[in-house]
């Protein structure tokens, strides 16, 4: 297998896989986080799962031409659907899509994650979703990474079983990146303030109404939160 087909992001998803661990795929695309998890040998079998007709041929080819008919099963369906009762999953991975479909997809497949221990989601935009799903159903970040490729940042959050409570500034921007304040941390959360900024300058010269007024309140209170971020 040509390792160089998987971006640095999957990479980087894969690497908080676990040795031997049983993984799901979900939203596999062509299945190339699967493949590379077993033509490492991290894994010696894996899920893939597609909700749409078009990814999951894809991925079936893909998954035949590498070899790995025997270690990787391809399923078409939707989000946690794709993990069955013999599989054994105990870990989900989550990658490429918004933060509030990701939270949607385990929320409306949650008793499907019985045996699963450890999710890792990599969303593209608005993370906090994620975070509020795992406080809500008792799971606790214990790792995040974030990381920039091709122009764009994405984030990387590793939860496992566990309560845990975080405040607003730890939902929104991360208990783990808030620690370490990364450049493309500080990247993202300046472009962030900047466009909120743009934003509520031009809902300032906009006709007040009880929409617009709430709208500039919460911009604000958007701006005050990432002005602690880049300052705390």
């Amino acid at each position: 297998m040509n390792s160089e087909r998987l971006s640095n992001r999957l990479k980087a998803v894969a690497s908080y896989v676990k040795e031997g661990a049983v993984v799901a795929d979900i939203g596999s695309d062509h299945a190339y986080l699967p493949c590379f998890l077993v033509h490492t040998k991290k894994v010696k079998t894996a899920i893939a799962g597609e909700v749409a007709k078009g990814p999951y041929e894809s991925a079936v080819k893909n998954v035949r031409r590498e070899g790995f008919s025997e270690a990787i099963t391809v399923r078409l369906a939707d989000g946690l659907f794709a993990i069955e009762e013999g599989d054994a999953v105990d870990t989900v991975t989550i990658a490429g899509m918004g933060g509030p479909l990701i939270a949607t997809i385990l929320e409306s497949g949650k008793e499907r994650l019985s045996q699963v221990n450890r999710i890792i989601a990599q969303p593209n935009i608005y993370s906090r979703a994620i975070r509020e799903w795992a406080v809500s159903n008792k799971w606790t970040i214990i790792d995040e990474h974030i990381l920039k490729e091709d122009g764009k940042i994405y984030e990387i959050i590793v939860l496992e079983k566990g309560q845990a409570m975080y405040g607003e500034l730890e939902l929104m921007a991360g208990p783990f990146l808030l620690a370490s304040k990364t450049d493309v941390f500080l990247e993202k959360w300046e472009g962030e303030l900047a466009e909120w900024n743009r934003v509520l300058a031009s809902l300032k010269k906009t006709a007040e109404t009880d929409a617009i007024k709430k709208k500039k309140e919460q911009m604000s209170g958007y701006i005050e939160l990432v002005g602690k971020v880049l300052t705390t």
